[in-house]
């Protein structure tokens, strides 16, 4: 393995971990998904710390919390001067390429059907090849963006096409330049549409069962809708296929980092909450799948219980492939953890958070923190609801622990952890309505956290970005 390996990152959309064979679902069969994680590590503590697709996005990408980026709720415009990944890869030799779903930006939103477009520059954070989209659920025959305030209409199912899309560009970079490529299919989301190709239906069992924590009066409806969320699962699952099957092909297998992770989970009917709800403590939104296959590094059928967050994946990556990440990441780099490294770094707990009622707009209500250990799941509502929970023992989280006595102690040191995660990120739970002022009227954010923000379209500080390679 060279020191500077490839990267082919399958970003799929709402795959709760527990819908995978690989951690527990015995309805359907993955081959891909199972075939890589035999021959790679899979995480058994990738948590979605704020399920939600753009929070999530954008600590993926900036290494930063949404109480630094604004990236609070989707729909709105990423400032022009955060460093991202693109930026950091790009400028240390990597040819950088984003496929498939952004949700970075506001594409056309609030218009439904109006021009989807992620604008060139700094919308698209340092990615240099584009065929992204920033939100739309037309899996048949939809777009993607080119240059030049263009979109191209792609023929079928998205997740074949933005297969074709992603070996265009592999193929378009020769062997002696390293490449990072992001591939984001919209499935296993929702879409009013069709969800997904007849032949992913006829792999699924006639009858489909659900865990105990989906209550009697959402069984029927859920499992209805489980059965479009696995067809989809099973679409993904062929891509990845299909994208192992290629690296092969093409002999870049061994210094290829292959990962294959989510963005936030779905509830599917648990604890009571419709299908397609997430941004929620349980596990069924925060737990999502992470596999990731490097010969050499990742290989072996191995588990990693590493406590790992969005905001780590930045500078983890730039671990593994010998980058300095930008000094305004705030996530960790657990790539040492990763590998197994004697005395390598790891969080006892990563703060978990949703900011309000609705995905789009700054509507009060649900608003909670939390904490996630590898063994615990506590989280606190600004309405006072409180849940703790042992998800070791207890994955479906059945029996909240809150109120008894036993667990008092572990409540209160959970709490205490909770105050100092929120304090480190100046954070306070309060209604969503409290950050109206964080945004302008075109969405683009001028506040955080931390108080007041330059212009949203200014250049990022460029010599908080370390150009040098780690050694």
């Amino acid at each position: 393995m060279s020191c500077r390996p490839n990267i082919v990152y399958l970003l799929v959309d709402q795959v709760r971990a527990s819908a995978l064979p690989v951690y527990g679902e015995t309805q359907i069969e993955t081959p891909h998904i199972d075939r890589l994680a035999e021959q790679g590590t899979v995480f058994s503590n990738a948590i979605a710390t704020a399920p939600v697709c753009t929070p999530y996005r954008s600590m993926l990408l900036t290494g930063r919390h949404p109480q630094t980026t604004g990236h609070l709720i989707n729909f709105v415009k990423t400032r022009h001067d955060e460093i991202g990944l693109g930026d950091v890869f790009s400028r240390n030799g990597y040819r950088t390429a984003w496929i498939g779903k952004w949700h970075l930006h506001t594409g056309s939103f609030p218009e439904i059907g109006g021009r989807d477009y992620v604008p060139e520059g700094r919308d698209r954070l340092g990615f240099q090849h584009w065929r992204g989209y920033n939100f739309h659920t037309d899996y048949y025959n939809g777009t993607v963006n080119l240059d030049g305030w263009r979109n191209e209409r792609w023929e079928g199912y998205e997740t074949d096409a933005l297969n074709r899309y992603a070996c265009q560009f592999m193929d378009s970079v020769d062997d002696t330049t390293p490449f990072c490529l992001f591939i984001s299919p919209h499935q296993a989301h929702f879409t009013p549409y069709d969800f997904a190709p007849q032949a992913f239906y006829d792999r699924l069992p006639d009858e489909l069962h659900l865990p105990a924590n989906v209550p009697d009066a959402l069984r029927e409806e859920s499992a209805q809708l489980y059965r479009h969320y696995l067809a989809m699962t099973l679409a993904i699952d062929d891509m990845l296929g299909e994208l192992m099957a290629y690296l092969a092909r093409i002999g870049r297998v061994e210094n290829t980092l292959l990962v294959f992770g989510a963005d936030h989970g779905t509830q599917g009917g648990a604890q009571g909450l419709p299908f397609w709800a997430k941004k929620q403590p349980y596990e069924e939104s925060i737990k999502v799948p992470l596999i990731m296959r490097l010969p050499g590094v990742f290989e072996g059928g191995r588990t990693c219980e590493t406590l790992t967050s969005p905001v780590d994946l930045f500078p983890s990556l730039c671990g593994l492939c010998g980058i300095q990440p930008p000094r305004t990441v705030e996530g960790y780099d657990v790539s040492a953890s990763w590998r197994r490294e004697p005395g390598a770094l790891e969080q006892d707990a990563v703060l978990t958070m949703n900011f309000g009622a609705t995905y789009d707009y700054l509507v009060d209500g649900d608003e909670w923190r939390g904490v996630r250990t590898k063994t615990h799941s506590y989280a606190r509502w600004l309405d006072g609801k409180r849940v703790l929970y042992d998800v070791a023992a207890d994955p479906l989280q059945l029996t909240n622990l809150i109120g008894h006595p036993e667990a008092q102690p572990l409540a209160d040191e959970l709490e205490e952890t909770l105050a100092q995660l929120m304090a480190a990120r100046n954070d306070t739970l309060q209604p969503a309505t409290q950050y109206t002022d964080w945004f302008d009227a075109q969405r683009r954010i001028v506040r955080n956290a931390h108080g007041p923000l330059a212009n949203p379209e200014d250049e990022p500080n460029w010599s908080r970005l370390k150009n040098n390679t780690i050694g």
